[in-house]
């Protein structure tokens, strides 16, 4: 193992210690009962089978055969989620053939970041993974079920599901994609009908077009954001079928990999070999996820939705153990907005199993690890495929990259770290993502504008106020202001003007799409501006520097002048806004007991 990550490791044991001991009693006092058909009472038990076919009935009252539980977040909103209408009845299906049950027990929310961009919707989005966790838990709390499946893909749907199944770590349980939809307008080309929208070249029918081009069928959208950063971190975590992440929806070879999760989960539900999921992710498995996650570029809102995942197993994870993974894992990935790539071409070149491959190979991650695939980590370095016949059957990943402008080795990675740095000083700490920022745009030294929301800068780009060099301190957005939106409207302008050549970055208590790229972007600051976070002190002309090289974020203010200004206050006319309308009145008690960014903006703690 590597010295850096083998002490990341072990100084997050340490510091869970507690915790995570006191997790893993209660998985084994839950685990250790007898199963929810033979301990219920009668009549709990007749409601719970009350829909299935007599047969079924028989199988898993009588019999006592297993009983799996679905979680689905299918809906036909999202396009990465419409192929789970089908999922149930195939699961259902393999697993009458082998001799189990298998029932829906409940579904969760499952909104769509792409379409609440810049709206008040999007206010709502990272409490939707919380949600998402409760909705979990509920489903699975009627307590009938051997082990579970849990079917989700995109940004919030995924850590809710996990953060959920983690509270019923008792469980076996088994992750089930969908996969990407088929390759439509590149991303550059998308990205750069964007900015000539932002500055007024083309109209609203060509942006739609672009748009409708690229997000054009059932499946995940190709860019590496959250979305499927998500998978990516679940291959290494070893939650999946082996290379299950990037295969295309209705495919043969897509329905075959659903199938092989049944047999997967059903492996690992009896007897000796039951493997609860919360006795499976440990330290060693979170350690493994970040690491892939910096190696691919992946989603900034892992580093809160991976602190809360993390939390929901007993285990304590935060930004400086990110930073510290991030100084010695390569980059071995460039896929949108990282590079001009999407994630079909990087499964054409090698996809998860060659980069996983690459880093347990480098001792970058752990080999020694429990996955739902009862051969282990190195089943993760393997492809599947269809053979003559139909049999499903894993290959080794190839020996050498398919096209080295997207995935490379360790030996010659595209960056020698990460990529990713956490940045302190008078204005807190906060997280940049510089895989994608040009080299000369890492130290940003200008004058502050100070907005209050997405839209008064968006305002100031329209009415031509923003042809400078500056720092775009953009506050009030973090969790208890009004939920942390993403701001990725903001990512055309800054480019535009950034094209134009001015120094521009951005510095803000919320959060950037995982499709953020070339823009400096000092995010998730904490604490936020609302909870008394120095952001409130900023003032136009304040010279802001943000210096990823040196890992500092400050205003280059006189100290006795900064620690005697004063806070400034929400808008009561903005905070009224937060709080009301699409159904962000529900969200108030979220809003009220959330916690740091830092802390993974936690409302259950």
């Amino acid at each position: 193992m590597h010295a850096t990550v083998l002490e990341v490791t072990e100084r997050i044991a340490r510091r869970s210690a507690a915790p995570r001991r006191a997790y893993l009693e209660r998985v084994e006092r839950l685990a250790a009962r007898p199963r929810g058909p033979d301990r219920l009472g009668c009549a709990n038990v007749a409601h719970a089978f009350a829909a299935m076919p007599p047969d079924n009935r028989l199988r898993v009252v009588v019999e006592h055969a297993p009983n799996l539980g679905i979680v689905t977040a299918y809906n036909d909103m999202l396009s990465a989620h419409q192929p789970y209408e089908r999922f149930p009845a195939v699961i259902r299906d393999e697993a009458r053939a082998l001799g189990a049950t298998a029932q829906v027990a409940g579904g969760v929310p499952a909104m769509c970041d792409g379409i609440t961009q810049g709206q008040p919707g999007m206010e709502l989005s990272l409490f939707s993974r919380d949600t998402i966790a409760m909705a979990t838990a509920i489903a699975l709390s009627h307590d009938v079920f051997d082990g579970a499946l849990l079917l989700g893909v995109c940004d919030k749907i995924v850590p809710g599901l996990l953060i959920g199944a983690l509270h019923f770590g008792h469980l076996p349980c088994v992750f089930v994609p969908a996969g990407p939809m088929p390759s439509g307008l590149s991303n550059p080309e998308k990205a750069k009908v964007r900015e000539q929208h932002a500055q007024g070249l083309v109209g609203r029918d060509a942006l739609l077009r672009a748009e409708q081009a690229a997000y054009h069928a059932p499946g995940t959208c190709t860019f590496y954001g959250t979305a499927n950063s998500n998978q990516m971190l679940l291959e290494a975590m070893g939650l999946h079928v082996p290379g299950a992440a990037f295969v295309a929806p209705n495919t043969p070879l897509r329905e075959a990999l659903t199938r092989a999760a049944v047999r997967t989960l059903l492996a690992i539900v009896p007897g000796q070999r039951r493997l609860p999921i919360g006795r499976l992710v440990d330290e060693r498995v979170i350690v493994n996820a970040m690491v892939a996650l910096l190696a691919t570029g992946g989603s900034t809102n892992h580093l809160i939705h991976w602190v809360a995942v993390a939390r929901a197993a007993g285990l304590m994870i935060d930004w400086s153990d990110f930073d510290a993974l991030s100084s010695v894992v390569p980059l071995l990935a460039r896929v949108y907005p990282n590079g001009s790539a999407d994630v079909n071409q990087f499964q054409a070149a090698g996809g998860t199993g060659f980069v996983l491959r690459e880093l347990l190979g480098a001792g970058l991650m752990h080999a020694d690890v429990q996955t739902v695939d009862t051969r282990g980590a190195a089943a993760y370095t393997r492809t599947p495929q269809l053979e003559r016949g139909g049999a499903l059957q894993w290959h080794d990943a190839p020996a050498a990259s398919g096209d080295t402008t997207i995935v490379r080795t360790v030996a010659e990675p595209f960056a020698p770290t990460g990529g990713l740095r956490v940045l302190g000083g008078n204005l807190g700490r906060a997280v940049i993502k510089v895989s994608a920022v040009p080299d000369d745009r890492h130290v940003v030294e200008a004058p502050a504008l100070v907005f209050d929301s997405q839209q008064a800068l968006l305002a100031a780009f329209g009415a031509g106020q923003l042809e400078r060099d500056f720092v775009a301190v953009v506050r009030f957005q973090g969790p208890q202001a009004n939920g942390m939106p993403e701001l990725h409207k903001l990512t055309p302008p800054l480019a535009v003007l950034q094209g134009q050549g001015f120094k521009v970055a951005l510095v803000t208590d919320g959060r950037m799409s995982g499709a953020s790229g070339k823009v400096p972007a000092a995010i998730h600051v904490t604490p936020e501006a609302l909870a008394g976070g120095a952001l409130a002190k900023v003032r136009n002309g304040d010279l802001i520097r943000l210096d990823a090289r040196a890992g500092t974020l400050d205003a280059l203010v006189d100290a006795n002048t900064w620690a005697a200004r004063e806070h400034a206050v929400i808008d009561p006319i903005a905070a009224d806004d937060n709080a009301h309308g699409l159904g962000r009145e529900l969200f108030a008690g979220f809003r009220r007991n959330v916690g740091s960014a830092e802390q993974g903006a936690c409302s259950w703690l």
